[in-house]
């Protein structure tokens, strides 16, 4: 309930669409004509979070409301996973249910967090993983749990591909907290490599591995979005949380009423932020939605902030209050503009703004050729170009022959009704294509190109 009352802007208001949303939406939605991904849709996002939005748009269609509410329900049941390991395993000395709280707060220190993001989703599996290993750490016995710590962390690495990291969270974990021995190191990568296997074999089958190491395991390097970026709305968001953790951390060393079990505990979570670090570097953008990853830990660190208040202290609960009304404010900031002037938190940068195209080009099969920024809102779109920067590999190498016959091979099997040239490509490519020279004119609009 508490969570879902800090959600309520989102539902009462709105909020206001992002690009990387569109673009999700775009792929679940030409996944949903029978496109299969990478092949026939070339974008960068992960196999199951491509599934994820093919099946909400099969439901619902181009609903953001849809989306939001899923991910909603996504972190709901972060939290009440999170709550039950810390509440149920004993991980601190008092019983309390102020981590779930945190948690819950956290989730919303920026309204792009209400978005079903792959990373919100790929967290999900890496909270799953986490259970298993405190149950092998307060077991102190290495059993089936490490094969299932190891699937969570392969799922979640099909829902976000920098999650693969974490395989070096289990790892390290296993090495340095359990009596783990080389077989059960095996059986816990075999569980993460599982379900890799099997989507590439996937791929294999249906002539798209290829397609699979283009679109999605080389772009991890290759594809940055730097204009997406907004560092003021990034550190603004991330700085409460992240402090009250770090505050949280400082305070275990001040504390002697830890058993064995929660130091290790305690330890592993204090690895995680640290292989958390190294995701940012493989970040194709960023923005506070893509730091859902440091929650977990910042949310474990900040329990042991407000635990270490002494009992009759009302401290704890004016901070926390204290705490949960600016980012409510934040929140709203974002959302509504609170605070006339301070662009901090809007992520202005992330908006899909509505392009300034022709009336008659609404509801139409288009292809942008550049960074769309809100192209698509009113549109569908054609050809397997939906992300520039892989689209590019083809659609700015027309010296290439191969590119050539790619490109008009992608246009005839998906012909757009209009091409809104914003990279100066087409000249060259109806030079090199005089098929499509005698299907595509250009239109009384500069840069847009109509389809005879």
């Amino acid at each position: 309930m508490f969570f879902l009352l800090l959600r309520l802007p989102f539902f009462l208001g709105g909020a206001p669409l992002l690009i990387p949303e569109l673009s999700w939406m775009l792929v679940g939605e030409q996944m949903g004509h029978g496109f299969m991904l990478y092949k026939d849709v070339w974008d960068n996002v992960s196999p199951f979070s491509g599934l994820t939005y093919w099946l909400v748009d099969s439901l619902f269609g181009r609903s953001q409301l849809a989306y939001q509410l899923v991910a909603g329900l996504v972190c709901i049941v972060q939290i009440l996973y999170f709550n039950f390991v810390i509440h149920s395993r004993d991980v601190f000395p008092e019983r309390t249910y102020v981590p779930g709280a945190l948690y819950a707060l956290f989730l919303n220190i920026s309204f792009d967090l209400g978005t079903l993001s792959p990373m919100l989703l790929a967290n999900t599996f890496l909270l799953f993983a986490f259970g298993s290993m405190v149950k092998i750490l307060i077991r102190r016995e290495v059993s089936a749990q490490v094969f299932e710590m190891g699937l969570y962390i392969g799922i979640a690495t099909l829902f976000y591909l920098p999650a693969s990291l974490f395989m070096a969270w289990a790892l390290l974990a296993l090495l340095f907290y359990t009596g783990a021995t080389i077989r059960h190191h095996l059986l816990g990568l075999f569980g993460s490599l599982f379900p890799l296997l099997m989507v590439v074999l996937f791929f294999y089958l249906n002539d798209g591995v290829e397609s699979l190491n283009r679109n999605l395991l080389t772009s991890v390097f290759q594809v940055k979005q730097y204009n997406l970026n907004d560092f003021s709305s990034l550190l603004v968001s991330l700085f409460l949380p992240l402090s009250f953790g770090v505050m949280g951390f400082m305070r275990i060393f001040t504390s002697i009423r830890f058993v064995n079990y929660q130091t290790r505990i305690q330890q592993v979570m204090a690895l995680w932020f640290i292989v958390a670090v190294f995701t940012i570097p493989l970040m194709q953008y960023l923005a506070p939605m893509q730091f859902v990853v440091f929650i977990p830990p910042a949310s474990f660190f900040a329990t042991h902030y407000f635990q270490s208040f002494k009992k009759k202290s009302w401290a704890d609960e004016v901070l926390f209050m204290f705490m949960g009304g600016i980012i409510i404010i934040m929140q709203l900031q974002g959302l509504r503009g609170l605070i006339p002037g301070v662009s901090a938190g809007r992520l202005e940068n992330l908006r899909a703004k509505p392009a300034s195209l022709p009336a008659e080009i609404h509801n139409k099969r288009i292809l942008v050729l550049g960074q769309h920024t809100g192209e698509y809102l009113n549109n569908y779109t054609a050809t397997p170009y939906l992300n520039w920067e892989l689209a590019s590999y083809d659609l700015e190498n027309l010296d290439n022959f191969d590119s050539v016959i790619h490109v008009y091979d992608n246009f005839r099997k998906d012909p757009p009704d209009y091409v809104i040239d914003k990279s100066d490509v087409m000249p060259k490519l109806l030079e090199r294509v005089p098929a499509l020279k005698r299907q595509y004119t250009p239109s009384a609009w500069k840069g847009i190109y109509r389809r005879n």
